[in-house]
């Protein structure tokens, strides 16, 4: 039995009728970019996060980039600027700062959680840091609380990369609605994922969302006449239409995947593997994870990787080389960065989604559990 990562043809198959209806839908009514689906989705997943504005844009990059630089139209951003990062995130973070001719001061992570920690955030602030961009790494929430008490005192602007922490809460507060704006993407193996590349942003900042509309929409805020020197950013109507329909289930996928997690971590027993340590793990229900991704972590990745697979299990390393160690940002190589280059050496991303069936999960836990370093 082969075991995939994520099976997402498995996954859009239970709702084939709705997404065919969707599609349908779309393409007749003859209006492709701008329309119902589009508008429809945005109120429908503003309201799913509890804040007032959702706008589509083409992917998760462009959500986070554009936001960046509506700041800089409102003046609340300037050339050089400091934006605070973690150091292990996807590069895609960082690549929103210095698009905007932004400085990113890369801060290590907290070593539990492997998100954004406070402390060592508090502690890289300077007279030049205006804004700070948590990101929620595989679908557990960033210690937003702490975070935006750090923001507040500092008037800092925060900017959540929410692109794996879809319908991830805490204090029945949900991502994307704790910091001034968040950054969303519904690339296809996220946990709420279109059919092709999508991003959306959301805050509770009317003008923010207003200029975030032109922006995306070659800076114009009425047609033909261009306030800003914008881009083509724009979700479409087909790509809207399908994440409504994915949207109505999202939850449920949620539970299902605490499910595969609950599992893990009751069962893998196995020195050599390190779980995820989150707080309360044996419940179903502990609400800032949405485990996007399950990551453990092991000093032998490599040979436990290829027992894996001998086995049927396909397993993927998010991410194998950290931002600063990449020939695209040697200029931040400096470091050091100790946590967040061990982090990279020794993680590992099991099996994971809404369809693993117990026989799978089995299989994965079984062959973990057998693993022996060399």
């Amino acid at each position: 039995m082969n075991i995939p990562f994520l099976d997402l043809q498995a996954i859009n198959a239970q709702y084939r009728e709705e997404l065919v209806e969707a599609a349908t839908r779309v393409i007749n009514s003859g209006w492709y970019i701008q329309g119902h689906e589009v508008s429809i989705f945005e109120q429908e997943f503003a309201v799913y996060c509890g804040t007032q504005h959702c706008i589509g844009v083409a992917n998760g990059l462009d959500a986070l980039t554009l936001t960046l630089r509506a700041w800089k139209e409102q003046g609340k951003l300037k050339e050089g600027d400091e934006v605070i990062v973690p150091a292990n995130t996807y590069i895609a973070s960082i690549l929103a700062i210095t698009e905007n001719r932004l400085t990113p001061v890369l801060v290590e992570p907290d070593e539990a959680s492997y998100n954004l920690c406070p402390k060592n955030t508090a502690a890289a602030i300077t007279p030049r840091t205006r804004a700070i961009l948590p990101v929620h790494l595989y679908g557990r929430l960033a210690e937003m609380p702490a975070l935006m008490d750090i923001a507040e005192r500092h008037k800092l602007l925060v900017l959540e990369d929410a692109a794996q922490a879809h319908g991830a809460s805490l204090n029945d507060r949900k991502a994307g609605n704790w910091g001034h704006a968040a950054g969303f993407s519904f690339y296809p193996g996220k946990n709420l994922g279109a059919l092709g590349d999508a991003g959306g942003i959301t805050t509770n900042d009317e003008e923010l969302a207003t200029i975030l509309r032109a922006l995306g929409n070659y800076g114009s805020h009425k047609k033909y006449e261009n306030r800003y020197q914008g881009v083509n950013s724009r979700l479409d109507e087909m790509q809207a239409a399908i994440l409504r329909v994915k949207l109505r289930h999202l939850d449920n996928e949620i539970n299902a995947r605490r499910q595969v997690a609950h599992a893990y971590i009751n069962s893998i027993k196995n020195d050599a593997i390190a779980l995820p340590p989150i707080p309360e793990s044996s419940s179903l229900t502990y609400p800032s994870h949405v485990w996007h991704l399950f990551v453990i972590r092991c000093q032998q990745r490599e040979a436990l990787q290829q027992h894996l697979a001998s086995h049927g299990v396909q397993t993927l390393i998010h991410y194998p080389i950290p931002p600063h160690q990449q020939q695209a940002f040697a200029e931040l190589s400096g470091g050091p960065f100790s946590t967040s280059e061990c982090m990279h050496k020794e993680v590992l991303s099991l099996p994971i989604s809404p369809v693993m069936d117990k026989t799978a999960i089995d299989l994965a836990i079984r062959a973990i559990n057998e693993f022996r370093p060399g």
